[in-house]
């Protein structure tokens, strides 16, 4: 009876072990791939909703619409669309971890971002500004994200 008792304990452990060992290596090979996936996904969602809150004000439509384009665009400062930048700005500055640049662009051009850091997982989103009731010019507005450090 007693050495019955002892096979069925060594079968449970070794089945407990197996379990923790595949519970282990599971948690090691995704640990890096998850943190990357919640990461990007809230970037993602935070460009969303910068660009769906300048795509639906007028003021902030025309200040884009308004702006002279160079061959390659023109990057977004307070000096050329300050309500823009100042909106943008003021969104970001709430996530101290990202850096940002944001850029205007013909609708029929490649819009991207010429200065950038080696090395660093860039987020791009876009959105088109096509017209408002005065100007039709449409562009479209390119949100880059990166994390910093």
């Amino acid at each position: 009876m007693i050495k019955s008792k002892r096979g069925w304990i060594r079968i449970v452990e070794a089945f407990v072990a197996v379990l923790l060992i595949t519970g282990v290596v599971v948690v090691l090979m995704n640990k890096g791939y998850l943190g990357k996936k919640n990461t990007s996904e809230k970037i993602y969602e935070i460009e969303t909703s910068i660009l769906r809150e300048i795509e639906q004000d007028n003021s902030l439509r025309q200040e884009i619409l308004g702006l002279t384009l160079e061959e390659n665009g023109i990057i977004i400062t307070a000096q050329n669309a300050e309500s823009t930048w100042a909106r943008i700005n003021n969104r970001v500055s709430e996530y101290d971890y990202l850096d940002w640049q944001a850029k205007v662009c013909k609708m029929d051009e490649i819009c991207v971002l010429n200065n950038y850091e080696e090395g660093k997982e860039i987020y791009a989103q876009s959105v088109a500004i096509a017209a408002t009731s005065q100007i039709y010019s449409p562009k479209q507005l390119k949100l880059f994200f990166w994390v910093k450090g």
